[in-house]
């Protein structure tokens, strides 16, 4: 199914769904983040994914990240809230959703990083090479934020 990723678009459809989503941003004892490249997009993002009937939150986060890269990750914290009524996602399938997602910070626990059907590519990633990557600007905030090891989660 097609994403299009509409930020600030004053032309994107109006959102008909908001769904509980996470993102994950966990980072190996070398500073390198986990990124995958979308097949939906294109775009490098944080793993993540929707939650589903029956699951806490915090193991949407788990599930989601081990199917996407082949990592198995354990929570540690929240890194923020991220409610943007500007970010619109629309599907192929007629879905047009408002972005709500919880960015939990996770902790490296095995595994190595393997493609799924999500994800066309999966790598560590230094911080250095964060900027030659095609990142949507509401990731790169939750990667940056992630980063910045914050005392408060953001909320926004």
């Amino acid at each position: 199914m097609a994403r299009i990723e509409h930020f600030h678009d004053p032309q994107a459809s109006k959102p008909n769904t908001i769904v509980s989503a996470v993102t994950v941003h966990v980072v190996d004892e070398h500073g390198r983040i986990l990124l995958i490249q979308r097949t939906d997009n294109g775009l490098w993002a944080l793993p993540g994914g929707a939650q589903e009937f029956g699951e806490y939150i915090a193991e949407t986060a788990v599930r989601e990240t081990l199917e996407e890269t082949g990592v198995t990750v354990r929570v540690t914290d929240i890194v923020g809230v991220y409610t943007n009524p500007n970010h619109v996602v629309e599907f192929s399938d007629g879905e047009v959703r408002q972005q709500f997602s919880i960015c939990f910070r996770g902790e490296y626990v095995s595994g190595e990083p393997t493609t799924s059907e999500e994800s066309s590519r999966v790598r560590w990633v230094p911080h250095a090479e964060l900027d030659s990557l095609d990142i949507h600007p509401s990731m790169r905030l939750r990667i940056d934020h992630g980063y910045e090891d914050r005392t408060k989660p953001y909320i926004g």
